[in-house]
């Protein structure tokens, strides 16, 4: 990894970083992020779980956003995903994670799962990847995640991975 990124716990001057890294990386943009947060649901989250942001200077380069499983049952796919598998009481939800392009393979995603798991140990997280996405899934194998269930969401075969801190 470069060593002028830094990985850290988001802060609130990082939120128009994220946004931005996420609108670029959206699936209307041609990227593989099906849906963005908004600004209040990344505030919201920084209050219940670490946001984890690779920086390079001032500059928000990834992100891994974490939510409570609580909300999961909010969001249609979180919701389906809770029902193949619903995991430990406290366990949460990893994602949506995402690395500027110019940046991938090159480790960024790897510390950013490391940061997480350092501040939440023991915890289980939960996530899922859409089933034709091989690269993400053999990413987040990489990463000792392990397939727990599959589930259909809009016609698309998607994966759920499960790991513990």
């Amino acid at each position: 990894m470069h060593v002028d990124i830094e990985i850290g716990r988001a802060g609130m001057d990082d939120l128009d970083g994220i946004r931005l890294l996420q609108q670029i990386n959206h699936a209307d943009n041609g990227g593989r992020l099906s849906a963005c947060r908004s600004r209040e649901q990344i505030m919201a989250a920084m209050g219940e779980l670490p946001q984890i942001v690779a920086r390079r200077g001032d500059q928000v380069v990834g992100f891994l956003l974490t939510t409570l499983r609580k909300a999961g049952g909010s969001v249609p796919i979180l919701e389906a995903m809770l029902k193949a598998y619903p995991g430990a009481v406290d366990a949460y939800i990893y994602g949506p994670i995402c690395v500027d392009e110019a940046l991938r393979g090159q480790g960024v995603a790897q510390a950013m799962f490391d940061e997480l798991r350092r501040q939440l140990p023991g915890r289980e997280g939960l996530l899922f990847v859409r089933g034709d996405n091989p690269a993400s899934l053999r990413a987040h194998q990489k990463m000792d995640m392990r397939e727990v269930a599959c589930f259909m969401f809009n016609g698309v075969e998607h994966v759920v991975l499960a790991y513990r801190g």
